[in-house]
């Protein structure tokens, strides 16, 4: 190790050569820590602002350019002035940590922990008894509660709880077992879920001679298992116990431990939501013991995990607070008292039944759980309590897992029915309850669209959700299958026949909906389907929606089959799904698709290629541009033609640059761009370039370099496109006009207008809507052309919507929002930002809700709400953070909040030390005017360049005008804002606004005024 070393591993601690670094408040220190955190990955500023303040301050960004600095010096006083940081570095779009691993204590320790499992043992102890050494408390101890840090401090302390357990391993592998017993005693005390703890505590007991103190054990962990989580014990436990009690050789030292057990689920935590309708029926039953003065039997059943002993317990609750008495039995639980020796067995049992019956004086609720695991004695119980008037106002609630019904329990069941028992079945909780029950467990906020995906993949059952919302918390990802539930379900898997699991395999493979005239062909026999089927509906893993499908009733329980099934035979079980569907179903184009692709053969690639590309084309039809994007990407993926991987490829970047993903749409256009070139095909090149048909509504580039090089390129094909080719030139003129957008020249326009006149002769409209945007990049060639743009954006609108073309669709109302905003009609803007909006979320168009939202907060600038409209340009600037839109981030924030102090009178000083971008040169006369520097000010005003042509002119051009000393530049000046006099100055880029042009040109007076003397 060598410079500035960090610990995280207890409270946030950095050294240096000098000793402990001072690291500020404890904003630095939050700041620092959630960088640690991303592991050197970088932390946009946006998210920084929104981990650090619940709500944002006004000046949120500013401060955490204030603590970067603070920790900058600090971490690093030597750094000469104006060099770059080494350490806390800046990577658009925020910040990261850049050292080596061995500088952070905790990066050190999951190294080791990695080193150790192929070390020796001896060396194995070494490593980790050191490495757990360097724990001074829980991980990120000052941060436990920032949802930011929870899931990083639960992975390093689940890495600390297999370090010690590795570390016991080694012990035990190195004849040190005594050494390793107060450890492990204490381990699982702590934490007894953990199996393994309880198997390597046992054979270290056993190995110094406590044989039975190793049993105690074994048999504690079984009876937690047991009650905590109704769970019995792993293999692993099992095979252990009987070794012992037959004092097998294997378990001396030096013989290799038993296999790790898997960890064990952990235990549910207690937050209860949903199931009003039953619970309200339940006290309804309830009122009607009272009512009545005898026993009501409630039958409570659904799958392993729905949710029964949750809900008795919150019944139990309610029904205490009015007076009543719980009593729980456990399946299994034998009631003996009041037998006599040698007494009649009938007789004996009807004095146990009495015997029972006289413990429960008045208002109880007599809870039976688990009736599938209950003995002849406990069903006759309820069945003779359920029928017993002199009981009293008792509520009997047995619970049972209805796909685990033996023999003993149907006909205890059958006996219950003369007593017209409640009968309640827990089915899977609604989306809105597993939402709030996943957010009751997480350490951190769960998102709807997190929410809508635990309900798919769980089916309600909330044992599934909680395992699920456990993984997100941990850092997971949600398409994983928790460790808790992939052993559950693999633990009621193996109660059916082998035959019947290939089968449900076969199904998994086929999906999570699967048609019966597909798996029988697979299966090749349709007796053994139709079995295993009958055998998997009994069992809770799959449902008959009709006679010919079946459907797996939890997403999980399908994935853990498909995980089971060797990935050579899955393999080949995609490829004969989809020859079946190809001749049973050939216009299901997407299910082919899927399996073709996940077949990912040689054999199959140009049909996968082929169908992915169909799917695709398919998808972008009915505007989905994520479902697009995952099948260009795989279509691309298949390919083995170049030019058609080419046109694969092209169909990524449009999906890419439409679902938000620009960098990478940007990068991957560039790529393709270049190989069409290579190919030396004129004809395939226009059709790669002019393939990028995504709707543009801002002026300034994201990338110039790759514009200039995407029209040269462009430029190059038109002159080498043989004749005859006209949609392909019309989408050439209409790239160079679009990528020529921050061009001053001439050649923009006249390649817009050529574009539009060929696309209205062909009459296609696409290839006119496309033409028409850029026109519209095309209209800035002067002041005052706001009318001219709103005519452009309402014939898009209206030609996308007649004929389905969303993504232009919405940039006409765009570009409406932008013209009426410029022309003073908000009310206009504000109904086209409405409909942008819903557009966006029903297509799933993510980029249009930054530009509403900083057209929002306009609106609020225009209403003379400047302090709200900070508030709100802050939020707006913090969402466009990081979503790949330099040109129009940059320096946006610093001119919005220079337009609020100008508006409201307030002098512009506190902006001096903001980042303008390309607005620098036109803000920088105003800041230094009222800070008091009036010659640098001056100098400053003469220095100051003609404005662009764009959406920003008439901004621009103000900003100079209230600057400008020269009488000739003021009266240019003027001349050029004068046809713009009924616009508001900037607005027409629907973010900001210098207010009324008319005012601009009234406050710098008559153009005589100028004149020379």
């Amino acid at each position: 190790m060598s410079g500035v070393t960090f610990g995280v591993l207890g409270p946030l601690v950095a050294g240096g050569e000098g000793g402990p670094i001072d690291l500020k408040g404890p904003r630095h220190r939050a700041v620092l820590a959630r960088l640690l955190v991303a592991g050197g990955r970088v932390v946009p500023v946006s998210r920084l602002i929104d981990d650090l303040w619940t709500v944002p301050p006004g000046n949120a960004l500013g401060a955490v350019q204030t603590f970067v600095g603070a920790l900058r010096k600090a971490l690093e006083p030597d750094r000469p002035p104006r060099t770059p940081a080494r350490l806390l570095v800046t990577a658009a779009p925020g910040y990261a940590i850049r050292t080596d691993p061995a500088n952070v204590d905790a990066w050190r320790f999951e190294a080791a922990v990695r080193a150790a499992a192929g070390a020796p043992s001896a060396a194995a102890f070494e490593r980790l008894d050191e490495a757990l050494g360097w724990w001074r408390g829980p991980a990120y101890a000052e941060f436990a509660d920032e949802g930011w840090a929870r899931g990083e401090a639960l992975r390093l302390d689940g890495l600390r709880l297999l370090a010690v357990e590795r570390r016991a391993e080694a012990a035990l592998a190195t004849g040190r077992a005594a050494l390793a017993v107060p450890d492990l005693e204490g381990h699982v005390k702590e934490h007894p879920r953990r199996e393994d703890g309880w198997r390597l505590l046992a054979l270290a007991l056993y190995r110094t001679g406590r044989q039975a103190d190793a049993l105690a054990a074994l048999r504690q962990a079984r009876d937690y298992l047991d009650a905590e989580l109704g769970l019995d014990p792993t293999e692993g436990l099992r095979r252990l116990e009987s070794d012992i009690l037959r004092q097998s050789p294997g378990l001396l030292a030096g013989a290799p431990a038993a296999a790790e057990a898997p960890a064990a689920p952990a235990p549910a935590e207690r937050v209860f939501v949903g199931r009003a309708a039953e619970l309200a029926e339940l006290e309804r039953s309830a009122g009607a013991a009272v009512a009545a003065g005898r026993p009501v039997l409630a039958l409570v059943s659904g799958d392993a995990g729905a949710g029964k002993t949750a809900l008795t317990e919150t019944l139990a609750e309610r029904l205490e607070a009015r007076g009543w008495t719980t009593r729980r039995g456990i399946g299994g639980e034998t009631y003996g008292e009041g037998a006599e020796e040698g007494a009649d067995p009938a007789e004996a049992r009807f004095r146990r039944h009495r015997a029972v019956a006289a413990r429960l004086a008045g208002r109880t609720l007599l809870v039976l759980d688990d009736l599938h695991w209950a003995g002849e004695e406990t069903l006759a119980l309820m069945t003779a309590l359920a029928a017993d008037p002199a009981a009293g106002p008792v509520l009997i609630v047995g619970t049972y897992r209805s796909t685990e019904v033996p023999a003993v329990l149907t006909e205890a069941l059958g006996r219950a029915a003369r007593a017209e028992p409640v009968r309640i079945y827990l089915t899977g909780l609604a989306e809105r309850e597993v939402a709030a029950l996943a957010g009751a467990m997480s350490d951190t906020q769960v998102t709807p669209e997190e929410a809508r995906r635990i309900h798919r993949r769980s089916g309600g059952n909330p044992f599934f959700v909680r395992e699920l919302t456990r993984l997100l918390d941990a850092g997971g990802a949600l398409d994983e299958v928790p460790a808790g539930v992939r052993d559950v379900v693999r633990r009621r898997l193996g109660r059916l026949p082998e035959r019947a699991r290939t089968v449900l395999r076969q199904a998994a493979v086929v999906g999570d909906d699967v048609d019966l005239d597909v798996l029988i062909p697979l299966a090749g026999d349709e007796d053994t389907v139709l079995d295993a089927a009958e055998e998997a509906l009994l069992g809770g893993f799959l449902a008959e929606p009709d006679a010919d499908r079946l459907r797996f009733a939890h997403a999980l329980v399908r994935e853990v089959l498909y995980d089971e099934v060797p990935r050579a035979r899955r393999a080949r079980w995609h490829a004969r799904i989809a020859e079946i569907l190809e001749d049973a179903h050939p216009g299901r184009i997407e299910p082919i698709a899927h399996h073709l692709v996940q077949a990912g053969s040689r054999a199959t690639a140009a049909r996968a290629a082929r169908y992915a590309r169909a799917a695709a084309e398919r998808a972008e039809r009915r505007v989905a541009p994520h479902e697009a994007a995952r099948w260009w990407r795989a279509a691309a993926d298949a390919e083995d033609d170049a030019r058609l991987r080419l046109e694969a490829t092209m169909g990524l970047v449009r999906a890419l640059a439409v679902t938000g993903d620009l960098d990478g749409a940007r990068r991957l256009r560039a790529d393709a761009t270049a190989a069409a070139e290579r190919l030396g095909d004129p004809l395939l090149t226009a059709r790669v370039i002019g393939s990028f048909d995504v709707p543009a509504n801002w002026t300034t580039t994201d990338d110039p370099a790759l514009s200039a090089g995407i029209a040269a390129a462009a430029e190059r094909t038109l002159a080498a496109l043989p004749a005859g080719h006209d949609a392909e030139r019309a989408r050439l003129l209409a790239t160079v006009a679009l990528e020529l957008r921050a061009d001053a020249g001439p050649r923009g326009g006249e390649a817009a207008a050529e574009a539009e006149e060929i696309a209205r002769g062909l009459a296609d409209p696409a290839l006119l809507a496309f033409a028409l945007n850029a026109r519209y990049l095309q209209s800035f060639r002067r002041a005052g052309l706001a009318p001219e743009r709103a005519r452009i954006g309402a014939e898009l609108a209206g030609l996308a919507a007649a004929h389905g073309l969303a993504t232009f669709e919405v940039l006409g109302h765009l570009i409406l929002v932008q013209a009426h905003a410029a022309l003073a009609d908000l009310t206009a803007a504000d109904e086209h930002a409405a409909t942008a909006d819903r557009l966006a979320e029903r297509y799933e168009l993510p980029l249009v809700g930054v530009f509403t939202a900083w057209y929002a907060a306009l609106r609020q600038a225009v209403s003379g709400r400047t302090a709200e409209a900070e508030d709100a340009y802050r939020r707006a600037a913090a969402r466009l953070a990081g979503s790949g839109m330099p040109g129009v981030e940059d320096g946006m924030l610093p001119l919005a909040l220079l337009s609020l102090r100008l508006q409201d009178g307030t002098p512009p000083a506190d902006l001096a030390g903001l980042d303008f971008g390309p607005y620098e040169a036109w803000a920088r006369p105003l800041i230094l005017a009222a800070q008091g520097r009036d010659g640098e000010a001056r100098a400053a005003a003469a220095a100051v360049p003609e404005s662009p042509r764009d959406l920003l002119f008439e901004a621009r051009t103000c900003l100079h005008l209230r600057s400008a000393t020269d009488p000739a530049t003021r009266r240019r000046l003027r001349d050029e804002l004068r046809p713009a006099a009924g616009e508001l100055a900037g607005a027409g880029s629907g973010m900001v606004t210098f207010g009324p042009v008319a005012g601009h040109l009234d406050e710098a007076g008559h153009p005589d005024e100028d004149a020379p003397a």
